[in-house]
């Protein structure tokens, strides 16, 4: 099984005549995805990859069925993107688009909420079960069918495991990059509850990243009690206080948001930390293993 994604799905690409619209399209076709449909204003009637173009999400839906969308427009116009793949019943929008002003995203999720749309990203490398779906920008050569569930905040520490993992002969079940940005839909502990409940994922890993309250909302949910071993890296130990690194989302200030903070409250509720990135897969495989 999979989460999110699987063999079945119908994704249509909005900014699909763009360039990074049109590279990571035949990305996805090549890869085994079925993109179904793309959306840009003004070029609906055309083909484009050989995907029929649509003007507007509403008519892709109508059309061709789709229930996913991945999202590669601009900054300045992605909030309206967003916007029409939820209005239109899009279950699944995967937001590609980073550096999204935050009033704006917190409007978009406040509209989430009244739809059932599940929102991954904005700032993601996207979602991708092996030899299913993959839907964004990761490199699916690298990735393996199997047993690992992977939720990422980093997409460059998502290639680094993942890679790890394949080369060690385990295959991941659903790899999920949340996103970087400061405001973001599906969150660690969204992920983590639907790895729970998949039979086939037996392993997640969990990569963070300085500043925010993420891996803190998920370490009070593991305390709960979860099912699954789960080992954990936290990227930043040596980050300065105050300094943004790398996106948006990740500045650590006043003593709150660092990776020591983060990994203590994560290792505290049970996690299987990991100090050294190189060491993620091995850590996966102990696990596995149910060695200490």
């Amino acid at each position: 099984m999979s989460i999110l994604v699987d063999a079945s799905t119908r994704v249509v690409v909005q900014g699909i005549t763009g360039g990074e619209g049109t590279f990571h399209t035949q990305r996805m076709i090549e890869y085994g995805t079925t993109v179904a449909a793309g959306v840009t204003p003004r070029k609906g009637g055309t083909l484009h990859l050989g995907v029929p173009v649509f003007d507007t999400v509403a008519e892709a839906v109508r059309n061709e069925g789709v229930d996913a969308s991945v999202i590669f427009v601009p900054a300045a116009y992605a909030p309206a993107a967003l916007r029409e793949a939820a209005e239109a019943g899009i279950r699944l929008i995967v937001c590609i688009t980073e550096g999204i002003e935050v009033l704006y995203m917190v409007r978009i999720k406040e509209l989430l909420r009244r739809t059932p749309a599940l929102l991954v990203g904005p700032n993601t490398p996207g979602v991708i079960s092996p030899g299913k779906a993959k839907l964004g920008i990761m490199p699916g050569p690298i990735h393996r069918p199997g047993p690992v569930g992977l939720v990422s905040r980093s997409g460059t520490l998502t290639y680094e495991a993942v890679n790890q993992l394949s080369l060690l002969g385990l295959g991941q079940s659903t790899a999920v990059g949340i996103g970087g940005d400061p405001i973001v839909g599906l969150s660690f502990v969204d992920v983590l509850a639907l790895f729970e409940k998949d039979p086939e994922t037996e392993a997640v890993v969990l990569i963070g990243e300085i500043g925010g309250s993420a891996e803190e909302e998920a370490a009070a949910f593991l305390r709960r009690g979860y099912s699954k071993p789960v080992a954990a890296y936290v990227a930043g130990l040596t980050a300065p206080p105050g300094r943004r690194m790398g996106h948006a989302g990740a500045i650590a200030s006043g003593g709150q948001g660092t990776a020591a903070q983060k990994t203590a409250l994560l290792e505290a509720a049970g996690a299987r930390i990991v100090r050294n990135p190189a060491e993620i897969g091995k850590a996966v495989a102990a696990a596995l293993a149910g060695k200490s």
